[in-house]
């Protein structure tokens, strides 16, 4: 936040402050005079109402400066650090949440004391019945505001409690509730004010005037307080509710990139802190899947989650396919290493590319190899045909690289597909004379101009279209093989 958009939101805090304690403290106390004055009350004090009036204007006044030293106290202890651009610390961040607390409590001393004072001054120039009438209407004033100050205040401090909240988020032991809310509204808009109307209404009669111009009033004020108490519980409650519907409706729509501000120290804050935690843990599968499927690739990690992590799988019928690259050992020590990888990074681009093209698993890169598999994990209709072409799209983007020259090997039959290893460290991979047999025909595929070398049983399970485009090679007896193999072989261009 810029020094100006912060000094602005500082200043126009603490002006709402001001604004609460001086204007909530006026109103209720002229309303208090009011409902004094249409009740009579105090009745006979021997023409010393003046003296009584003197007192109160004077209390007021007084509480006016108490007041607002109090709240700017409060204020600079708990808010300097947003004027200094800072974060807060902990200790600082809980007494900002406590701010509307503290508020209230400031309101509620002053009208306390101010009940007592002027309660025993009428009780001494007139009756205990006075006493009793002026001392239950100032608390019922005094109840009304600081009802109102404590509901005002958890909207003016929440630029300062949003701020407070990402240092001390709320946990068990929260500072407000929904609960306390709901209580103090309902006393707003209907505890008091019928309160109000059963002391006027009720024997024995306070005050020596007829009720009803009293009896307005108070319903007036149950009116307008009860909505004002209201509008800031709707505020302070539905508000944060439609935004985090709205976030979790992005997040049904699988964006994991949304987050709600916590401004709320109750369990709303809470909840808050929960769908952010929420969207925050997806964001991390999210990455972890991404991760996790670029290493072991898409289809594994698709079938790890779907059927679990288990040490298990199953005998598939397979075309394997292996990439190895011609003289690696020269060529590590002619260039640099780094060079050398920028190479075989651009050589496994082609390999990734053709064979997820064409519907194959890339397995594992083995240093300067690559073995890949079409069959497994996801079923293929033709996956000798698919192996034949990825092998003939990989020869030709690397000849036409000229960076690298490589050996490719093709062969199909039954292999063991599924996870191998233990229970804290797993891999998939495919175990099978298919995947030795490729590897054989790669190393006699590097000294063939064509550089692919596939064994009969590949050209047999391919498409017509696919068999006319490869030749009978020679046969070959591959190393750690008792039968010897028929290869096919493909020019190229």
């Amino acid at each position: 936040m810029r020094l100006s958009a912060r000094l602005r939101t500082v200043l126009r805090t603490s002006l709402g402050f001001a604004a609460l304690g001086i204007g909530s403290s006026v109103c209720g106390a002229g309303v208090v005079f009011l409902l004094l004055t249409l009740q009579g009350i105090p009745g006979e004090v021997g023409g010393k109402e003046w003296i009584l009036a003197v007192c109160a204007a004077s209390y007021v006044a007084l509480s006016l400066l108490i007041g607002t030293v109090w709240t700017a106290i409060l204020q600079r202890r708990t808010a300097i650090w947003f004027v200094l651009g800072r974060p807060p610390s902990p200790d600082e961040a809980r007494r900002a949440l406590r701010l509307p607390v503290d508020m209230t409590l400031v309101s509620g001393t002053l009208w306390s004391v101010g009940t007592v004072v002027l309660g025993v001054l009428a009780a001494a120039f007139g009756s205990g019945w006075d006493a009793g009438g002026v001392a239950l209407t100032i608390a019922l004033g005094g109840l009304t505001t600081v009802g109102l100050t404590y509901l005002a205040a958890e909207w003016v401090a929440r630029p300062v409690m949003t701020l407070a909240l990402d240092v001390v988020p709320p946990k068990e032991n929260l500072p407000t509730t929904v609960l306390t809310r709901l209580a103090v509204t309902w006393a707003l808009s209907s505890g008091v004010p019928l309160l109000g109307v059963l002391l006027v209404v009720s024997p024995p009669n306070l005050g020596t005037r007829e009720p009803s111009a009293s009896l307005v009033l108070l319903s007036a004020i149950g009116l307008v307080v009860g909505a004002v108490a209201t509008a800031l519980l709707a505020r302070a409650v539905a508000t944060p509710l439609h935004r985090l519907r709205t976030a979790l409706d992005e997040v049904a729509r699988g964006r994991t990139d949304v987050s709600v501000p916590v401004d709320d120290a109750s369990e709303i804050g809470r909840l808050q802190t929960s769908v952010n935690d929420l969207v925050a843990g997806l964001r991390e599968q999210e990455r972890m899947r991404d991760l996790f499927g670029r290493h072991v690739g898409a289809d594994v990690a698709r079938h790890a989650l779907e059927y679990g992590a288990s040490l298990s799988g199953d005998v598939r019928e397979v075309t394997a396919l292996f990439v190895d690259v011609v003289d690696s050992t020269a060529l590590a020590y002619r260039m640099p290493p780094e060079e050398l990888v920028r190479k075989l990074n651009r050589l496994f681009a082609s390999v990734v590319g053709a064979v997820s093209t064409h519907g194959g698993l890339v397995n594992k890169f083995q240093g300067d190899a690559a073995v890949c598999i079409f069959g497994a994990p996801t079923r293929l209709a033709d996956p000798a045909t698919s192996a034949l072409q990825a092998a003939r799209r990989i020869r030709d983007e690397v000849r036409a690289a000229g960076e690298l020259d490589l050996g490719i090997g093709v062969a199909t039959g039954p292999v063991f597909a599924g996870q191998l290893g233990t229970s804290s460290r797993m891999e998939y991979t495919v175990i099978g004379d298919a995947v030795n047999e490729a590897a054989r025909l790669t190393d006699q595929a590097k000294r063939v101009s064509g550089r692919i070398l596939s064994s009969d049983t590949v050209l047999e399970a391919a498409s017509k279209g696919e068999r006319a485009l490869w030749h009978p090679h020679e046969t070959v007896q591959l190393r750690g093989r008792q039968s010897p193999t028929t290869a096919w072989a493909n020019s190229g261009a």
